[in-house]
């Protein structure tokens, strides 16, 4: 089987390595930049076109940033979905709003070409030890037969329902991480001021029911001032603009979400838009003059 691969940035580039190294001979890969590409052949990929992907490949996986550039790859002029074959498979690993996977969805299935919806949620760290989870919307034999597929780049992937579904489940998710950062951040500043190292608050409280995956991997950066980007900033804002726009949709409240946005187009104004989201925490440091942990 061949494979497409579209859209080699920090998750794409490691996710089309974990593919390789479990077997699968034929991955051809596109990007717009040519170094993503370079180093993916070095890893054994085969440099090629979206033209080349759609007419060759019964499989294209996406992993473009957002739903315009999913859209233009898919169906814009000569785009990938005009060559691809009848019982073709298109998997779309971005995050993009759910409303804009169904539209391409029902434009692929004029085209009798299947579509699955699998965002992923582990970052870059997950995405090179192949540890992702894929939150999967599409028809259940689409599913089953490409689990395997997924599950080269993941720990997991979970069918939440038809087209669409793995994007609502990601928003799901991508509120919880971001509302979860900004309340480590707000914690560990408060142990700071009151005068208690972030340090002890973190290894004390993490085994208990606060703890969790994000803080884990989010509090040593902050008390480190690390902010390199696992999944940065502006990544995270516009995650978080598809899951206003979803809510405003269908009319479900998310006050939390907004306000943790607010914070986050803060950073950004300031600066920091390339930064880790774990950044939360320097809309704190600026609030109060201190820096956690040190």
């Amino acid at each position: 089987m061949k494979i497409g691969f579209i859209g080699l940035g920090i998750m794409g580039k490691p996710m089309v390595h974990n593919i390789l190294k479990a077997g699968y001979k034929e991955v051809l890969v596109w990007n717009r930049s040519q170094a993503p590409v370079e180093a993916c052949v070095s890893y054994g990929a085969v440099a090629s076109t979206p033209r080349e992907i759609g007419e060759s490949c019964g499989v294209v996986i996406t992993m473009p940033p957002n739903s315009p550039q999913v859209k233009e790859v898919m169906l814009g002029e000569n785009g990938v979905a005009s060559f691809m074959k009848p019982g073709s498979v298109f998997i779309d690993c971005s995050s993009i709003n759910p409303v804009a996977s169904k539209e391409i969805a029902a434009v692929l299935a004029e085209r009798s070409v299947e579509m699955l919806d699998a965002p992923v949620s582990g970052g870059e760290p997950k995405a090179i030890d192949g540890t992702l989870s894929f939150m999967v919307g599409g028809k259940q034999e689409v599913f089953d037969a490409h689990k395997e597929l997924l599950l080269t780049m993941g720990a997991s992937a979970v069918r939440c329902g038809e087209v669409g579904a793995g994007n609502t489940t990601k928003l799901a998710n991508q509120i919880i991480v971001a509302c979860n950062i900004r309340a480590v951040a707000e914690a560990l500043t408060l142990a700071q001021k009151a005068g208690v190292e972030p340090e002890a608050v973190f290894q004390a409280i993490r085994g208990g029911l606060a703890g969790s995956t994000v803080m884990d991997a989010k509090a040593p950066m902050m008390i480190a001032g690390n902010d390199k980007p696992g999944f940065k900033i502006d990544l995270h804002i516009k995650d978080l603009n598809n899951v206003l726009d979803c809510a405003h949709a269908v009319g479900a409240p998310v006050p939390m979400t907004a306000s943790v946005m607010e914070i986050m187009q803060w950073l950004h104004n300031n600066g920091k838009g390339q930064c880790d989201h774990s950044a939360i925490s320097q809309y704190y440091e600026h609030l109060t003059g201190i820096q956690i942990g040190r």
